[in-house]
């Protein structure tokens, strides 16, 4: 096996490679990061649907099904920049198997969980193991990769990150129909044992400890600002948006993001330049991707519940009525580049966040009558959106930067798709809470104060209140429909319309054309005489 170093040579081949990096090495590359990334992604997504075996399982409160699904999510966003950072100084590789090492002992014992408090501890140290495997995958494909075949390359993996959250539910939906959530967690840690063999033996070693910042103020102002910031989301979701922790989280967040720009914009070498988002490729490739997987991850919250309780479909079935979705995404990830090369980023990417608007504004109008028919109608166009914005945007992002800034630029484009995903789930969330809790309105004044609280609180447990009344419960369960679209339609029309905005600004702001040319390497910035390059050690 050849092992790789990013080291500074003064004669390199102008596409930062040498040789002895074939074709088929770069393949076999591209499998494992890809690999990686699925088995990040995918835990995001899947949980949800095991929280109901959990819940049964070890006798959970709706706070603690709220943090079993977003203790996870909170720890990735949080550190996926400083290690994105520490992977340029002791190799993306190294801190990529230490993460799956970490992700894959974290996911086992989960699944011996006893109680709720012992899950969240154990998802939130998935979290940190995938904050260590996700910033590298992407920075080891444009370090590899040529110039002429980056975007390409970049393509492939921008189609996994987007689809990587629909297999991962269709593979939990598939072993609940016959095991317990625990299982999901077990076959979790398989998967992380196979991508730490696939990295070990694919995945060259990059680096660059020249160019490598060791930030630590930066790195715990940043970890703290994003995560009291996701934290107050989610409090803000689950206990109003005037609660006494959400307040605390959010003041926190504040402070320490703007101590965080203070420190970077002061210091002689920031682990992040703040400045770099005054580049227009850089800034509106990170707003499109927050934006896409904000819209994304709300539509799963409200969606998965419109299959469920309102189709009456059980977990895998589910997860299949979503593989459409990831049947559009990854081919039309692929067709993305030409379509970029023949009509402009600014374009594409905009034209992508159009049609997510439009496909939410499809889904928005579902009733309680809707079919599937209805709801594939939507899933169709949302998908096209979703291909057509995270391939642009990805690439803005990486192409915005020189080679030696790979680590970082590739873990802001992951906070930003973890940031979207927590503000997805938040606020759309709570939208559609808020909607549904205030359509039911009257429906609960019969009822026992108990199962009138269960019926306010949630459209699941409300329908199991129903069922249980018997004849009498009919009128009741027809009110939980309509109330849940209501709901529905609230949270779907702001996502629908945050997305036609945002492509509103990218149409404004967006460079017409990527910063760098397919023959040239990643220099917009000012770089050193000696440019990085990979050599076989």
């Amino acid at each position: 096996m050849n092992e790789f170093a990013l080291v500074t040579t003064p004669d390199c081949r102008e596409d930062g490679t040498d040789d002895a990096t074939e074709d088929g090495s770069r393949t076999g590359i591209l499998v494992s990061m890809c690999l990686a990334l699925v088995l990040v992604v995918a835990s995001v997504a899947s949980v949800n649907l095991a929280l109901t075996g959990i819940s049964v399982d070890l006798g959970t409160t709706s706070s603690q099904l709220t943090w079993i699904a977003d203790g996870y999510t909170v720890a990735l966003a949080a550190l996926v920049l400083p290690f994105g950072a520490l992977g340029d100084l002791l190799g993306r590789r190294t801190l990529l198997l230490i993460g799956t090492i970490v992700f894959g002992s974290a996911a086992l014992t989960a699944s011996f969980a006893q109680s709720a408090g012992m899950l969240i501890g154990c998802r939130v140290v998935m979290g940190i193991g995938a904050a260590m495997v996700m910033p590298g995958t992407l920075s080891t494909i444009t370090a590899v990769f040529p110039a002429s075949k980056r975007s390409r390359a970049v393509s492939v993996w921008a189609g996994f990150a987007s689809s990587g959250a629909i297999l991962g539910m269709l593979t939990c939906g598939t072993i609940l129909e016959w095991w317990s959530w625990r299982a999901t967690f077990v076959f979790t840690a398989i998967l992380a044992v196979v991508t730490f063999g696939a990295v070990l033996v694919l995945a060259p070693n990059t680096s660059d400890p020249k160019e490598a910042v060791i930030d630590v103020p930066g790195y715990a102002l940043s970890a703290v600002g994003v995560g009291a910031l996701i934290f107050g989301i989610i409090e803000g979701a689950e206990a109003g948006w005037t609660a006494t922790n959400t307040l605390i989280g959010l003041g926190i967040a504040m402070v320490a993001l703007g101590a965080f720009v203070f420190w970077e914009l002061h210091t002689e070498r920031p682990m992040l330049d703040v400045r770099l988002f005054a580049l227009p490729g850089f800034s509106t490739g990170t707003l499109a991707l927050t934006v896409q997987f904000l819209c994304l991850f709300g539509f799963f919250f409200v969606g998965l519940q419109f299959l469920q309780l309102m189709l009456g479909y059980s977990a895998l079935h589910s997860a299949l009525c979503l593989m459409p979705l990831g049947a559009i995404v990854m081919p039309m990830s692929r067709v993305a580049p030409h379509l970029v090369d023949r009509f402009g980023q600014r374009a594409v990417m905009s034209a992508g966040l159009a049609g997510l608007g439009v496909g939410l504004a499809v889904l928005a109008q579902m009733d309680a009558d809707s079919s599937y028919w209805h709801f594939l109608a939507g899933l169709v166009v949302v998908g096209i959106g979703m291909a057509l914005t995270s391939t642009p945007s990805t690439t803005a992002i990486v192409t915005s930067l020189p080679r030696a800034k790979q680590g970082v630029g590739s873990a802001v484009n992951d906070v930003s798709r973890e940031l979207g995903s927590a503000l997805g789930i938040a606020i759309l969330g709570s939208l559609f809470s808020s909607g549904y809790s205030k359509a039911i309105g009257t429906a609960t004044d019969a009822l026992p104060p108990e199962a009138a609280h269960v019926v306010q609180e949630s459209a699941g447990g409300a329908l199991a209140v129903a069922s249980r009344l018997g004849p009498d419960g009919e009128a009741l369960a027809t009110s939980v429909r309509n109330a849940f679209s209501e709901g529905l339609s609230d949270a779907l029309w702001v996502g629908a319309a945050i997305a036609v905005l945002t492509a509103m600004y990218t149409i404004w702001r967006a460079p017409a054309r990527s910063s760098v040319s397919a023959d040239e390497d990643l220099e917009p910035i000012a770089a050193e005489p000696n440019t990085p390059t990979l050599v076989s050690a």
